[in-house]
């Protein structure tokens, strides 16, 4: 894996990982955003047939980041998990209480609508808006916020993409960790999403993710 490239912010330390990820080292915390835990399992309930090695290889992919940055805590912005509680959501629950000492903070996303039980057996807390914690704020889609803000803000729900033009009419899109001027538009953590373009402003930063490694584009 390439190593994590640095970040500074809000006076504040971010390491961006090429596993879809950015880990904040003042509060020891790994961000991520859209797993859609179970999103393969509910495809293959309706007859789709989607391979469970799918899901499987972004649980080890957070396995992975989890033991590399050694975080306390573990925030989700939005979209854990995909829908209802199926068999994959199991293997979740066994991973869970491999990593008891980890907090983990979800910010409820559109597609996080499992029963409060259930994520107080995984030991997972969450909030309903906005997760304020020290210099930043975490909220599910940036669209959403209503109200003005000093902290820099962080979201997903976008699934942002960027499109790299090469020679002739040739053109790739890659995921990306997108920074506005106030704030941060993450990655889909999963694989198993698609992407939406977007169009930065000149005085914005974009790091697109091209075969594990981060590229900085502006």
């Amino acid at each position: 894996m390439q190593a994590p490239v640095s970040y500074r912010i809000s006076q504040q330390q971010l390491w961006l990982s090429p596993y879809r990820c950015i880990f904040w080292e003042e509060e020891k915390a790994l961000i991520v955003s859209d797993l859609h835990f179970g999103k393969t399992g509910h495809f293959r309930k309706s007859g789709i047939a989607v391979p469970q090695t799918v899901y499987q290889e972004d649980l080890q992919r957070l396995v992975t980041q989890l033991q590399y940055f050694q975080p306390r805590q573990l925030i989700a912005v939005g979209d854990l998990f995909h829908s209802h509680e199926n068999k994959e959501l199991e293997l979740f629950r066994k991973w869970r209480h491999n990593f008891p000492d980890l907090d983990v903070h979800l910010v409820r996303g559109n597609h996080d609508i499992l029963h409060d039980a259930w994520y107080r057996e995984c030991n997972i807390s969450v909030t309903e808006n906005t997760l304020e914690l020290s210099a930043f704020s975490f909220l599910h889609d940036i669209a959403d916020q209503d109200t003005p803000t000093m902290q820099y803000q962080f979201s997903g729900h976008l699934h942002p993409g960027i499109r790299i033009n090469g020679m002739g009419r040739q053109s790739l899109s890659f995921p990306c960790f997108y920074f506005a001027r106030s704030f941060c538009v993450l990655p889909a953590f999963s694989k198993f999403t698609g992407l939406a373009m977007i169009r930065p402003e000149d005085d914005e930063n974009v790091f697109a993710i091209v075969n594990n490694h981060i590229v900085q584009l502006q």
